[in-house]
């Protein structure tokens, strides 16, 4: 859980300009949306000037909704599906809300949080007058709003697919649902009934398009494992198509993993509940590491408690982010944005520099075993391939996401460094313009993760210690102001490598290159705009969980 910080973050990251208005022609739909969306999501005053090009068809417009949920004083307690349809609806009013504010800046497409509507914390039975029944949409064809007497307990679904229609949008929220079943079934419940933590998608017409019930719960008694994994995408006349999951369902290879399969896909939907633990997994961070390491947009709608630790939703591509992160303000937020129907992939690209820089030139010939000579004034001078003058520096242990890193300190304004544990090695070549009075170290960690969850990493981690001792790296933390030019490399024995990045004040970072380079998964940085918190290669190795 994440400890309270004094901060709004409504942020903009960019390497290209992401969103731009044209006022040649401010009678478009387009142009009127664009200075509406600096409004609702960056908080740029309206009076600021707008540039841009109308790229409608190459753009569609989303929004994601932090909900600040109305929850069950008592989640134990039983109760009436009355009593529960009451606290739901005003949930429920809140969105409707926020579709409405959606609609009039042109919004296509919704997305709302994992819990927004029913809260969390019950049993399998006091969470029961909370359900809604669930007919399979591959089935059935229905529309809930138009249709509303043809299932009993669809009070939700109904409501959802009336602002789906009333908002001219696709909608995607998150509820409870049952499904009864028979004693014929080996995994029917001893109740009689499936509980799911569900994902709902409704078309801009209020027809029910699809569901999706999470598959990898986080220590939800409330709700059952679907009997078979849920690969669900669907079709959108402004986007093509999309996939979803949920929450902790990010970690892990299906579903995952098994969606982006399908090259199709280009957007991912995830609503969340996500309780922020830095410095690897914060919400705004995986989001955009997921969306940076397979090339696609990810829509992340995150639940707003910040006493819980819960906030942080965010619109990625991987060369663009919008998000919103707040540990103070009680209120939700909405997030509005122009997202590329086909985001660009920043692996394996590189920023147009001209020339290699020295740094890079250097990083390379350390691969590859070659020496590195610099010409001064006077003469060329080379070092062997052997020495790479690597720094001497003192390993250590310290606990870090509950797991036991082997670190070493990041010492002087530049340097050399390598950390190994198992069969990882970490590298890190760096430079410093001023150093700061703060130690960070890197470290390494390659095994299996036990905590909240049991599955196998690999991780390359460069980060802020909390504060001079060695057993205060891994701690929480949020500001920084040592500043990086640097690449960070391992020897992964993974493809799916997740680039973590974040600097002052929960600000994202955009590397400026990534990639594979002689077997080594390397992540490369300079001009960082704040100071550095965190830079990570988190590897999972779904096959060893």
């Amino acid at each position: 859980m994440a400890r309270k910080e004094t901060q709004v973050i409504i942020k903009m990251n960019h390497l290209a300009g992401f969103m731009a208005c044209t006022m040649s022609g401010a009678s478009s739909k387009l142009a009127l949306f664009l200075c509406g969306c600096y409004v609702v999501a960056l908080g740029v005053h309206a009076g600021e000037p707008c540039v841009a090009e109308d790229q409608e068809a190459e753009y569609y417009v989303a929004a994601v909704y932090e909900h600040q949920s109305v929850l069950s004083p008592d989640p134990l307690a039983l109760t009436s599906r009355k009593q529960a349809l009451e606290l739901m609806n005003q949930n429920l009013d809140a969105y409707e809300q926020q579709v409405m504010t959606a609609a009039q800046k042109g919004v296509q497409i919704i997305v709302f949080p994992e819990d927004g509507i029913h809260g969390f914390n019950f049993t399998r039975t006091s969470i029961y007058p909370f359900l809604d029944f669930m007919p399979s949409p591959q089935l059935v064809r229905w529309n809930p709003c138009l249709e509303p007497h043809r299932f009993n307990d669809t009070e939700v679904l109904q409501r959802l697919s009336c602002m789906a229609i009333k908002g001219e949008m696709f909608l995607v929220a998150n509820l409870g649902t049952k499904q009864p079943c028979h004693s014929g079934d080996p995994g029917c419940p001893n109740d009689g009934r499936y509980q799911f933590n569900t994902n709902v998608v409704f078309s801009n017409n209020g027809t029910l398009v699809d569901r999706y019930r999470k598959h990898n719960l986080y220590f939800e008694a409330a709700f059952d494992t679907p009997p078979k994994v849920d690969h669900i995408t669907f079709d959108t006349p402004f986007a093509g198509k999309f996939g979803i999951f949920t929450c902790f369902d990010i970690l892990f290879f299906d579903p995952a993993i098994r969606l982006l399969r399908d090259s199709e896909v280009k957007h991912i939907i995830y609503p969340t509940a996500w309780m922020n633990q830095l410095p690897l997994l914060a919400a705004i961070e995986i989001q955009k590491a997921f969306a940076v390491a397979f090339g696609i947009s990810v829509l992340a709608a995150n639940i707003h408690h910040p006493s819980l630790g819960m906030t942080g939703s965010g619109i990625h591509t991987p060369l663009k982010s919008f998000w919103y992160h707040d540990m103070e303000n009680p209120r939700g937020h909405l997030i509005i944005a122009q997202v590329a129907k086909n985001p660009q992939s920043l692996i394996g690209t590189e920023n147009a520099t001209g020339e290699m820089d020295p740094s890079h030139s250097k990083f390379l010939k350390i691969l590859s075993g070659e020496p590195y000579c610099e010409k001064d004034a006077q003469e060329v001078h080379c070092d062997e391939a052997t020495t790479w003058n690597m720094n001497a520096s003192p390993t250590f242990h310290s606990e870090m996401m509950y797991d036991n890193f082997t670190l070493v300190p990041v010492w002087g304004k530049e340097g050399h460094l390598q950390v190994c544990s198992n069969g990882l090695c970490c590298s890190l070549l760096y430079k410093r313009p001023t150093l700061s009075k703060e130690l960070y170290a890197l470290g390494v960690f390659d095994g299996l993760h036990t905590v909240h969850g049991t599955y196998y990493v690999q991780v390359c981690a460069l980060v802020k210690c909390g504060g001079l001792g060695f057993d205060t790296c891994g701690q929480e933390i949020t500001e920084a102001t040592g500043i990086f030019e640097f690449h960070l490399w391992g020897n992964f024995s993974t493809s799916y490598i997740f680039p973590l990045f974040l600097t002052s004040g929960m600000t994202l970072e955009i590397p400026d290159q990534l990639g594979w380079e002689h077997d080594h998964y390397f992540l490369r940085k300079s001009g960082l705009s704040s100071g550095l918190v965190t830079a990570a290669l988190y590897g999972r190795l779904y096959e060893r969980d």
